[in-house]
Order: structure tokens, then sequence, then C-alpha cells
């Protein structure tokens, strides 16, 4: 059976007939809702009942509930390319879906419940896609791509982390951090090849001489280097770093982000938002290093609040969004074109992140900037909802 007759066999709901459908169109109501609630929460004008503080479960569900949805999505989807197999469709993937979504359900309600039981809940999710995943690759002899595996498997520790900070310390630190830190790493390899690689078939359509560079040396510097910094900025807080030293370091990371990204032609992709968003997306992993380095020269805590939000609301709500809505195009048959609200998706996703950084090195307007920035972050991923929705939920026209 090819995967397009597995796809046609699926009688069932539309949304069940492939991977991206489900985790990208509840990930990102996920999204939405987290904040709509957060931020208020956070004000101190509501209550969720979840046995987490209103911060531990912002950060878990942002790094632990959003993240993997569109993880899994994207890994579903691009699997079977890898490996020849037939995709996961139907009740397996329905069964998947349900797991994530219920843990999402519990750790919002898990005031009254046994943590380990929540816990154990939320594990089950991550735990079942990496052994879809391993089988697959591994009947599919594509050893290759065991190291997505391994991947998966070291950010689903640092979530086992979390629950050990969070319940012993009240707080998680090092959880965050090496969650954030792998999750940078993992754009910085796969954007650092579909940025100009997309770059550059869009740019040849336009017949334009100037081409992003092919992969090469400097590149494997850069992440080389990107690594190194970002273990440094993990361990930071548990060993004693000169201070000035970890700050020019990761200063020089941004830099040479910042140098190896101008490469990939970013201005000449202005006409077409679906490309242009890639850039702008990547742009806050450099802003990141240059923050989180001059926090650490300086000792500014808004700049350390800077660098984390740069990386998360930036870079992975930017790219996350940017690869959600080109893949539910191109996979439902849709122009790789980016319609107007598809644009003011993006805009809103960096009018999020503007007013985030501005709150984050303007303390006394901080309560007062950050409503609106959980705006915008709502009406970005309710915005996806709204367009692209209907295109998750019905067959391929």
């Amino acid at each position: 059976m090819t995967t397009m007759a597995r796809l046609r066999a699926w009688q069932g709901p539309a949304i069940f007939s492939y991977g991206f459908r489900p985790f990208f169109l509840f990930g990102a109501l996920d999204a939405a809702l987290l904040i709509a609630l957060w931020v208020p929460w956070y004000l101190g004008f509501i209550q969720v009942p979840s046995m987490f503080t209103p911060v531990s479960w912002h950060v878990h569900e942002l790094l632990y509930g959003y993240v993997p949805a569109i993880i899994a999505g994207f890994l579903l989807t691009a699997v079977p390319n890898w490996t020849g197999r037939l995709p996961v469709v139907g009740w397996p993937l329905a069964g998947l879906f349900g797991l994530w979504l219920g843990a999402r359900v519990l750790v919002a309600f898990s005031a009254s419940l046994t943590p380990a039981l929540v816990y154990l809940a939320a594990l089950a999710f991550p735990l079942a896609l990496i052994g879809f995943l391993t089988r697959e690759i591994l009947a599919g002899r594509n050893w290759r791509n065991l190291k997505v595996v391994l991947v998966l498997t070291l950010f689903t520790t640092t979530q086992i982390l979390f629950y050990y900070e969070n319940s012993r310390y009240g707080t998680s630190v090092y959880a965050e951090r090496a969650a954030i830190a792998l999750i940078i790493m993992l754009i910085q390899i796969i954007g650092g090849r579909v940025v100009p690689s997309f770059t550059r078939n869009w740019l040849k359509k336009q017949g334009s001489p100037v081409l992003p560079p092919a992969f090469g040396q400097f590149d494997r510097f850069v992440m080389v280097m990107s690594a190194a910094g970002l273990c440094a900025w993990v361990v930071f807080p548990a060993f004693d770093i000169e201070e000035p030293v970890l700050g020019l370091l990761l200063m020089a990371i941004g830099a040479f982000n910042l140098f190896r990204q101008w490469r990939w032609r970013p201005l000449k992709t202005l006409a077409e938002p679906l490309v242009f968003i890639l850039h702008l997306a990547f742009l806050p992993v450099s802003l990141g290093f240059v923050f989180a380095g001059y926090a650490a020269f300086t000792g500014d805590g808004g700049a350390e609040s800077a660098a984390i939000h740069c990386w998360t609301v930036g870079a992975i709500g930017g790219m996350t969004l940017a690869i959600m809505t080109r893949a539910s195009r191109g996979h439902t048959g849709h122009p790789l074109t980016a319609p107007p609200a598809t644009a003011a998706i993006y805009l809103a996703i960096m009018i999020a992140l503007v007013l985030r950084l501005a709150a984050a090195f303007n303390p006394n307007w901080t309560f007062t900037l950050m409503p609106f920035a959980g705006l915008a972050w709502v009406l970005a991923f309710a915005g996806f909802c709204v367009v692209y929705g209907p295109m998750l939920l019905r067959p391929r026209g």
C-alpha cells in the first residue's frame, strides 16, 4: 500500500489522516490558551487549579506542551519521507494525540492530584512518540536519522529534571535552560539548512543572480561555537565561571550567527512573507546570544530575561509558526505563498517579541506591556487556528 493509498483508506476524521494536522492545529490552540490564561493568572486576576506556580506552569506548558506537539507534527510527517515507510494515521495517531491532550488537561487541573500521576501522564506522550519514531526509523534502516531520537530523548530527560527540580526546590532553572538550549540547537541545525535552501529556491524562481552560499566550514564553526556557548549558558548558575569571559564568548557567538544569517540574503526575500518570516524567526537566535552575553558580562537581569524571551517568543514561536504555515499549505495543496491573513500572523508574533523585550528592559513597564505582548501572541496563534484550521480539518482538495 502506498502512502496516498493508506491516507485514502482512512475513512475517519480528516484531522487524523496525517501527523501534522492534529498537532499543528491543537498545538496552536494550546499556545493561544496558555498565554490567554497565564497573563491574567500571573497578574493576579484569575486562578488556574494547577499544582504548579504560574511561572512554572507557563514554562512547563510552553516547553513540554506546545513544543513537543509541533515537533510531533513535523516528525510524523517527515519520517515517512526519510524512511519510505507508511505514515502513522488513523487510530494510532488519534491515540498518540490523546496522550498529549490528556496531559494538558491533567497538568492544568493537577492541584488535587498526586504529583507522581501528573508526571507519568505528562511523560507518556514524549515516550510514546520516541517509541513510534524509533520503530519507524529502525524498520526503514534510516540509521543517520537516529540522532533525532537521541535529541528527543535528551529533551525528555530535561522534562524529568524539571519535575525533580520543581518538587525539590520550587524552581527548575537547569531544566528550563537545558530544554531551551536543545530547542535552539534544533532550530540552528534544521533552520540552518531550511532557511538558506528555501531562500535559494525562491530567489532562483525570481531570476536572482545572488544566492545564499552552500553549507560550509564557516557554518560548521558557528554551529560548534553555538553548542559550546549554550552548554556554558546552561551550567552557568552551577559553576564559578568568569562572568565577563562567558559574556564576551556569548556575544561573539551572537555576532557570528548574525554574519552567518546575513550571508543568506534575508532582505532579498521581503516580497514573499512565507520566506521572509524564516529569516525574521532565525534572527532572535542570534540576538538571544547577544543579550545572554550582555547579561553575563554586566549582571543585567533585564538582558537575561530578554535573551530567554528572544529564544522562546521570537525563535521558537516565530520559527514554529513559519514551519506550520508553510507545511500546512504545502501538504493540503495550497500555493506556497503567504496571503495577507498569514502575513498578519507573522506580524503579530513579531509584535509580541518586541513588546516582551521592551518589558524585559523596562521593569517599570513590565505589568503594562506584558498584557499587550500576551495579546499579540494569542492573536498570532488564534489567527493560525482561524486561517489554517479549515485546511487541517478538511481532506486535501
